[in-house]
């Protein structure tokens, strides 16, 4: 296994362990989807119960750490500088449908520059995570975006549908998390998305970047309104161009 911080372990642990939750009450939303009620309940559930387990997991080790999460917002501690950015189950309506394609995502940021990143898909066993100058990896396997260039070559992924004056293949997957991760990994050639939060894309944001993608500007002390263009080196500035009305 590749040399990695004490943080990153840390982070590696909580989402194993919060991730035997998820996959656990995904074997019963099947079973919901035909009862009267539905699984809604039962998934924002599943979601409060993860959350609380990364929150009590990461604690425990670094207990004046602050911590960003999307149930339970802000919590401020005696360490301002490094945050925790929590996001339990990114791709909350795809679990809700009972569709695999989900992911737990955790960051570190510290000083405003995210320093360590962890998307988990539990349903696939897929963990991508990076650190800052140590690369981006993807089950001990070092990652790269893709080398793609012409952009009618590429596969992008959107959260919402653009229209592009000779559209390239887009895809929308439901779980930002999950599209940085596949671009980093050379699976897409880009994503691109606006209106987020910072928990949906903490994450991602070092991955790419350390699997040598591109990204806009990202003001990191924004919990909202997050806007994400990110892509291979090689396209980037095409990307942009098409992406110049976005």
């Amino acid at each position: 296994m590749n040399s990695i911080s004490a943080n990153l372990n840390i982070m590696i642990k909580a989402s194993e362990k919060a991730s035997k939750i998820l996959i656990k009450d995904f074997g019963e939303i099947e079973k919901l989807q035909v009862s009267r009620k539905g699984p809604k309940d039962f998934v924002t559930n599943s979601d409060l119960k993860t959350e609380k387990i990364i929150i009590e997991e990461l604690k425990k080790a670094r207990p004046n750490y602050s911590i960003l999460s999307e149930e339970e917002g802000i919590e401020n501690n005696k360490d301002k500088n490094n945050t925790w950015v929590i996001d339990p189950i990114d791709g909350t309506l795809n679990y809700l449908h009972g569709v695999p394609h989900f992911a737990i995502s955790i960051a570190l940021k510290s000083h405003d520059q995210i320093i360590a990143g962890l998307i988990y898909d539990p349903i696939k066993d897929e963990m991508f995570y990076a650190e800052k100058n140590n690369g981006a990896y993807l089950n001990n396997q070092r990652i790269k975006v893709s080398k793609r260039n012409k952009i009618d070559d590429c596969l992008f992924v959107a959260g919402s549908k653009i229209s592009f004056d000779k559209d390239p293949l887009i895809r929308i997957s439901g779980c930002a998390a999950l599209d940085m991760a596949y671009v980093a990994a050379g699976r897409y050639d880009g994503y691109f998305q606006k209106n987020l939060n910072l928990w949906d894309v903490a994450a991602g944001i070092i991955i790419v970047q350390e699997a040598g993608g591109i990204l806009n500007e990202i003001n990191l002390s924004s919990i909202n309104d997050v806007k994400i263009i990110a892509s291979n080196n090689s396209i980037s500035n095409k990307f942009i161009e098409k992406l110049k009305n976005f």
